[in-house]
């Protein structure tokens, strides 16, 4: 009992002595004029984070904020010398309402409120997706396809060569049976090298939020669903952020005047993950 007691206190002044080693140095840092002239220049950079909005069963993501990074701009400075603002280094900060941790809503646009789209296509089709790839190319944009998981196992090589495309699951020979998704979810990963994050819907379906929701990944749901006439829907509809879904049997004619359109329009076009991203730099 006697040697427990030892070691009970020893623990409890070891610890107190760290505790007291690291607010004593803190207090020091504080004081130094290096330190005090950093946080005088925070409302500088300061921006806030804008919260996610959510809307019943969808959410619109936030946008992250930015602040110094006081321990890494006073390092740099310590180590230079002198207050330097060249030398400041900022950090984003989540928004108190994050996307990051909603996975049982739609996706449906952003809230940045910048001329920015993303293109989405559903492919079940190989000769759709090569297609389309190579006009998209042509035109130098970028967009996102959802791709049944049969069209993966038979197009492998082919889909490995769309590294310039963001690449997701859509399901698997037209269903979401768990173990068939998730199998053709990490095919897809051995074959692009990079994770998938995303789900797809054109309306609500309980079962396929339930199964993207359980596996972390966000589903989307398209703010502008083109169904017939691209360039032509998607001029009366078009707004900031949007989600604009077209059909992968588009005409070469009706994909490449709908793109331009866009571009005297001056819109810049992302993948979704850059889209929703509730990063402040994209």
């Amino acid at each position: 009992m006697k040697k427990l007691k030892e070691v009970l206190v020893a623990s409890f002044l070891l610890v107190f002595s760290f505790f007291y080693t690291n607010k004593a140095i803190e207090v020091v840092r504080n004081a130094d004029p290096i330190m005090k002239q950093i946080k005088l220049s925070s409302s500088k950079y300061e921006v806030k984070a804008k919260n996610a909005i959510v809307m019943g069963e969808k959410i619109i993501p936030g946008v992250n904020g930015l602040e110094i990074d006081y321990e890494k701009s006073y390092q740099k400075m310590k180590k230079y010398g002198s207050y330097n603002e060249a030398l400041t280094t900022l950090k984003e900060v989540k928004p108190a309402i994050s996307a990051s941790d909603y996975y049982d809503k739609y996706v449906v646009t952003t809230n940045t409120g910048k001329k920015e789209v993303a293109l989405v296509f559903k492919i079940d089709n190989i000769n759709d997706l090569m297609r389309i790839s190579n006009i998209l190319r042509n035109n130098k944009v970028t967009a996102t396809f959802f791709i049944d998981g049969v069209i993966l196992e038979d197009n492998a090589l082919k889909i490995a060569s769309l590294s310039d495309f963001e690449i997701e699951l859509l399901n698997y020979n037209g269903s979401y049976e768990r173990d068939f998704f998730i199998s053709a979810r990490n095919y897809l990963e051995d074959i692009t090298k990079k994770e998938v994050d995303y789900c797809y819907l054109d309306y609500d379906k309980k079962e396929v939020i339930d199964l993207c929701s359980s596996l972390k990944m966000h589903t989307i749901m398209p703010s502008i669903k083109v169904e017939k006439n691209a360039y032509k829907e998607i001029k009366e509809k078009l707004r900031n952020s949007a989600i604009i879904s077209i059909p992968s049997n588009t005409s070469v004619e009706n994909l490449s005047s709908t793109i331009t359109f866009l571009k005297t329009r001056a819109y810049k076009f992302l993948d979704i993950d850059s889209l929703i991203s509730e990063s402040i730099e994209k």
